[in-house]
């Protein structure tokens, strides 16, 4: 465990300009209602109404610019996968009151790892770029750890996916 990385393979938010993030908080709204399995806890994670908003509008997201804002937003669609190989759980307790309810039993920090493809000029994948996340969950009033946002993005300098190990 702990080397998983998520194969994301395509690149659903781009922009010239910075990414779209009601593009992506309207695809994020996909998953409200579903929950999923860390395999290496067993906990169960939930998704709930809160996270399209925070995951596109939070402090952390709006700072991101470039390859990290791109990362961000195309992880999106492997969240079910991102939660089902997270690893390294770190629990901290609440101390925001704006927290009190959503967040009454503390947070968990986890970390996660995917890869997004790089395209060559002629369309082919050159490489994929592998990033390291935190995926941080709020332990709620009614007992359930929801997805909260992931942050932390950090691009990984790995040189394991390279062109000639994807023909292989």
């Amino acid at each position: 465990m702990g080397h998983n990385v998520v194969m994301i393979n395509d690149i659903a938010f781009r922009g010239k300009r910075g990414i779209n993030w009601s593009d992506v908080e309207e695809y994020l709204r996909q998953y409200v209602g579903e929950f999923y399995t860390i395999a290496e806890t067993n906990e169960v994670v939930y998704i709930g109404t809160d996270l399209p908003d925070e995951y596109a509008h939070s402090e952390y997201t709006n700072i991101l610019r470039g390859t990290n804002e791109k990362a961000k937003a195309n992880a999106a669609q492997g969240l079910p996968e991102l939660i089902h190989t997270a690893t390294n759980m770190v629990f901290t307790e609440n101390s925001k009151a704006k927290h009190k309810k959503d967040a009454m039993y503390g947070w968990y920090k986890y970390e996660s790892r995917f890869a997004l493809p790089v395209f060559a000029s002629n369309g082919e994948v050159e490489r994929y770029n592998v990033f390291h996340v935190a995926m941080i969950l709020r332990h709620a009033k009614d007992g359930k750890k929801y997805l909260y946002d992931i942050m932390n993005i950090k691009k990984e300098t790995s040189d394991l996916f390279q062109s000639e190990d994807l023909t292989q």
